[in-house]
């Protein structure tokens, strides 16, 4: 790693997403059982994901839980192979984090920055290095999520 500092810091945790071949299944003990609140659903045939976003606390600091089940188990992402499918980090200036990352060799997912199913700018560091870029997730799918001002104020 380099010794530049860092032109971003990562904020808290913005969500977990946990996959599973019936979202009504998940729902049963996070919503159900645990009280969490579903915020809004989200279909995406290009994502192969019909999920619903709940919450975990209120306010700027709250944790999306998002419950997702795949539109077709045949096809790819396989958003239920993995049920702890990613976490969700909360960075307070996405650009600037990626262009510093992956001069440190940090594997991204294809697709880029992108706006993600709850409105905010995302991409997507890959599980797995490779030869060009050798730092990945080990195994773990981890988003990165642009932070809001009101987010950046009560976290940063």
């Amino acid at each position: 790693m380099s010794a530049t500092p860092k032109p971003f810091k990562i904020l808290g945790i913005q969500q977990i997403a946990i996959g599973g071949t019936d979202k009504q299944r998940l729902k049963s003990l996070w919503v159900d059982v645990f009280g969490l609140s579903v915020k809004s659903t989200f279909v995406s045939e290009r994502e192969n994901v019909d999920e619903d976003i709940c919450a975990l606390g209120t306010g700027p600091t709250a944790v999306e839980v998002d419950l997702m089940q795949p539109l077709d188990i045949d096809k790819k992402p396989a958003v239920h192979a993995t049920p702890l499918n990613h976490v969700g980090l909360w960075v307070d200036d996405l650009p600037k984090a990626v262009e510093w990352m992956t001069a440190q060799g940090v594997r991204f997912a294809p697709g880029g920055i992108r706006k993600g199913a709850a409105g905010f700018d995302i991409c997507f560091i890959h599980p797995k290095g490779n030869d060009e870029f050798p730092v990945g997730g080990e195994g773990v799918l981890i988003e990165l999520v642009q932070a809001p001002p009101e987010v950046v104020a009560a976290l940063g």
